[in-house]
């Protein structure tokens, strides 16, 4: 489980403040950029909801994308780096609110352009597809299983990964579990990259089931 990894991504995902007149530039350095596009996606769902309701699975999957997609920069997923965006957007939530944050949408689109996939593929070759969505899954029912509002597609989730253990005759153990990491962990990296979160895991449950 990534509960320990992802936990404190959800709270970091949800702040907003208010627009203000201050210009906003998209930083060049990676986590930066990263942790900065969080924040406009944080602000541009929090506009479309309202400061009290909770936002849509759909639109806190988008602000989680960041941090996913700065940890699959390279083939394999980390889980270090996705912490020092979480950690920035937490510090960055009141100076994008307080700013211009609408005009940095289509640069954050440009930056990260699998956020803004229309049409999910999942990977060809079904145990690369497996394990993404098993650890995709995983990583969204970490992030926000504290979240009631999410608990029926997190449910559906949890049922598609405990079909996939089923097939697989559970987990990896012993000497072999660094390398099931190690396999997992670009598996992962491979499914961030394949569109919005939410978006990739309907495709998952589409097509495993």
């Amino acid at each position: 489980m990534r509960g320990k990894e992802t936990g404190a991504l959800i709270a970091a995902a949800m702040l907003l403040a208010s627009c203000g007149p201050k210009t906003l530039v998209l930083p060049e350095e990676p986590v930066d950029r990263a942790a900065t596009c969080g924040a406009v996606a944080a602000a541009s769902g929090r506009l479309a909801t309202g400061v009290a309701a909770p936002l849509p699975l759909e639109a806190i999957g988008k602000v989680l994308h960041y941090p996913m997609l700065a940890g699959s920069a390279g083939d394999s997923f980390s889980t270090d780096t996705a912490t020092q965006v979480q950690d920035r957007m937490a510090e960055l939530q009141d100076s994008i609110g307080e700013g211009k944050w609408q005009e940095l949408i289509p640069a954050c689109q440009a930056a990260f352009p699998a956020t803004a996939v229309d049409e999910v593929i999942l990977p060809a070759d079904t145990r690369t597809a497996r394990l993404g969505c098993d650890e995709l899954g995983d990583f969204l029912r970490s992030a926000l299983k504290v979240q009631e509002e999410y608990a029926k597609e997190l449910g559906e989730y949890r049922r598609l990964s405990n079909e996939f253990e089923r097939r697989a005759g559970g987990r990896s153990s012993g000497s072999s579990r660094a390398a099931a990491k190690n396999e997992q962990d670009k598996a992962l990296a491979t499914m961030v990259k394949a569109g919005p979160p939410v978006a990739v895991m309907r495709q998952c449950l589409k097509r495993f089931g």
